[in-house]
């Protein structure tokens, strides 16, 4: 993570003569840098966990930013804002550049081609510090056990944050210098009186909301700035405290010991991957506090003995380097073996590249640049250098994007009958070879193969209960001839992409309820407790509104065997709304497989064995849907799969259109493929005229 300079400049002596030169150096916080990497690197490699180290990596960059700035004030120093973090960030986006440029290397090596287009996305707002947000509005699952599947920028969130602090915190440390200087004509306020009432406010306002975001929407959470806010405050409170702070050489032994204990054990014994940032990141916070706090005991037993030997300082010095280098060595080596997660020999060579990468970083990238004696004579020629490295990022990305969206349209514009999809598995197609063509849709427009549902519920539609604040719905109709209502999960989102033109040439209002990962039936021990009360709300909604019908999904299939069962509770679940009149249709379920089926293609080919399994290790033998024929009167049961399976197998590409987006979901081109079978059997099943 970023150094902070706690004199504010720079210095070009040997190293002891540094030390000794600068009273304020502490280099037992340099060694607590290098543990707080050490923490994440382990976790992130071996225990698919979160450690709690970038937070002391917050902590530990406020206090020191602190340092210096309150330092420059009371010596009447010029803050010289720009001059600043012109600076800080000529020292930090060399390396970053550097960093994302061997990502997107090893991008275009490894990683298969739908997933570009979101690395190049990420390249972009790791560059301009925004990957915090760009995360955060993607709800990624940061603690996921299988890194293999991750962006190699990830971990570019928390890099993205200090750059914000690092713009923000100036602009609060020059307001308080004004409000200082105003309130010494009336009366005696020491500066740092001053930024303690500053830092306090920002440290409450923040932990409150980081506590009731963290509670409410937790994924968001983890990637919002203000909801870490709270943990640049009370490293810099820690920091304008610290002169006050004069515990006796036992109890420094003992701070020290305790703060560095419950630092190490705080990912191994708090679920912190579910629960940050509220609270419970005033653990590792916390600890690292009384780290810093104990500081220099004068004991042979304190901890600082450990924190200043040369190996973990100089592993603090590299520090910055080794958190950018660690994420992309490991979800690159994971990706480009298929391993999903390292053992210790494996996990030991992850570790190995990546401290020597960051090494070299470090000497021959981020130090060079920091002590090039040319930009520091002038403002402008220190945004030269950041602007030239920002342009050595920019030129590559803008380029590879544009030659994507090119072979995106250009799949895109090719005629119809070149790419049949479903069409090319029908009765009257059988036998006829596929023309050659581009697979579609190009897998830098995979990302938008969601089917469309037009916008949230209005007028009568629009729930009571908060539970349902998702419904959706299509375009109303002028006259409405039939109302519909779609329930489950999001393999009944994906038939959309057919039910929904067909509503429109019908003349069909339809209302989705879905809920990921929670296909519909009665209260059932097998689904959580949310599915089981979302299932109940939409129950509900269907009762009081009464739609003509109601569409399900009436199987759920599995990666592993059993492959295809019935839905717990199905029968249950439909019957009030037939007792009460209503058409159900229940679909088969399409086949989940164990890998991502477009990145198979991509990586071995369209004929390849992996990429075409067979028929038995997807569906079951015999359709759970048989299992629910006379039961309940008006179900109506509809099977697609001769449209997804054929020949025994069930592949990833039929008609040259990519049949699945990821490893169950199939893409809306392949559905809309399958529009004119899919009214033929519905109207068939239904007898909907």
């Amino acid at each position: 993570m970023p150094r902070e300079e706690p004199a504010g400049g720079q210095n070009h002596e040997p190293r002891a003569a540094r030390l000794k030169a600068k009273p304020g150096y502490r280099p037992e916080v340099q060694g607590l840098r290098a543990l707080a990497v050490l923490m994440v690197v382990t976790y992130h490699v071996w225990l698919g966990r979160v450690s709690g180290g970038v937070d002391i990596f917050l902590l530990i960059s406020a206090f020191l930013l602190t340092l210096s700035f309150v330092r420059k004030v009371e010596k009447g120093t010029p803050l010289r804002l720009v001059s600043h973090w012109l600076h800080l960030f000529k020292r930090l986006i060399p390396a970053a550049v550097v960093v994302i440029l061997g990502v997107l290397a090893g991008t275009w090596l490894v990683l298969p081609q739908s997933r570009w287009p979101d690395v190049l996305n990420e390249a972009w707002a790791s560059l301009l510090y925004g990957q915090n947000w760009l995360l955060a509005n993607s709800a990624v699952d940061y603690y996921a056990q299988n890194h293999s599947g991750a962006s190699p920028l990830q971990h570019f969130w928390s890099l993205s944050i200090q750059g914000q602090v690092f713009i923000l915190w100036p602009l609060i440390f020059a307001g308080s210098a004004l409000v200082w200087r105003l309130l010494q004509r009336r009366r005696e306020v020491s500066y740092r009186t001053v930024l303690i009432v500053a830092f306090s406010g920002i440290f409450i306002a923040s932990l409150v909301f980081s506590i009731d975001q963290t509670a409410s929407n937790q994924a968001y959470a983890y990637f919002d700035t203000r909801t870490r806010l709270w943990e640049f405050a009370l490293g810099s409170l820690l920091a304008l405290a610290l002169p006050y702070l004069k515990p006796g050489k036992a109890l420094r032994v003992v701070l020290g010991w305790a703060g560095l204990a419950a630092m190490i054990s705080c990912g191994l014994l708090l679920t912190v991957d579910r629960s940050f940032p509220g609270f419970i990141a005033l653990w590792p916070t916390l600890a690292a506090a009384a780290i810093i706090a104990a500081g220099q005991s004068g004991s042979r037993f304190g901890v600082d003995r450990i924190l200043c030997s040369r190996p973990l300082v100089a592993l603090g010095d590299n520090s910055y380097a080794l958190y950018l280098w660690h994420w992309p060595v490991l979800v690159l080596a994971l990706a480009g073996t298929g391993i999903a997660a390292p053992n210790l020999v494996q996990g030991l060579a992850i570790v190995a590249a990546s401290v020597v990468l960051a090494v070299l970083t470090t000497r021959f990238v981020e130090k060079p640049l920091r002590e090039w004696h040319w930009p520091q004579l002038r403002a402008w020629r220190t945004a030269v250098v950041i602007v030239a490295c920002g342009a050595l990022l920019a030129g590559p990305v803008a380029l590879w994007q544009t030659k994507l969206n090119a072979e995106e349209a250009a799949a895109a514009a090719q005629p119809r009958e070149l790419t049949p999809g479903a069409a090319a598995l029908a009765p009257e197609n059988a036998g006829k070879p596929t023309p050659e063509a581009t697979v579609i849709p190009a897998p830098a427009a995979m990302k938008n193969e969601w089917a469309d549902i037009d916008g949230l519920c209005t007028d009568e539609n629009v729930p009571s209960d908060p539970l349902l604040n998702g419904c959706l719905q299509n375009s109303k109709p002028d006259k409405v001839t039939k109302r519909i209502v779609v329930l489950g999960d999001s393999h009944a989102q994906q038939y959309m992409a057919a039910l929904g033109p067909i509503a429109r040439d019908h003349g069909w209002e339809v209302v989705t309820l879905l809920k990921g990962n929670c296909r519909f039936g009665a209260e059932s021990p097998e689904r959580d407790a949310e599915c089981n009360a979302f299932n109940k709300a939409s129950a509900a909604y269907v009762m009081e509104h009464k739609p003509d019908a109601v569409f399900t999904v009436a199987s759920l299939t599995h990666k592993e065997a059993p492959f295809e069962t019935e839905v717990p509770g199905y029968l249950a679940g439909i019957k009030p709304f037939t007792d009460a009149g209503m058409d159900v249709v229940g679909v088969r379920d399409n086949p989940r497989f164990a890998i991502n089926m477009p990145e198979c293609v991509q990586k071995y080919g369209t004929d390849a064995p992996e990429c075409n399994p067979p028929l038995g290790e997807s569906l079951a033998a015999k359709s759970p849907l048989d299992a629910y024929r006379g039961k309940v009167d008006g179900l109506h049961l509809m099977d697609m799969s001769d449209f997804i399976c054929a020949d025994g197998i069930c592949p990833a590409v039929v008609g040259n259109v990519y049949v699945y987006k990821d490893d169950n979901h199939l893409t809306k081109t392949y559905v809309q493929s399958m529009i004119p079978m899919f009214e033929k059997r519905l109207l068939a099943a239904t007898g909907w005229k």
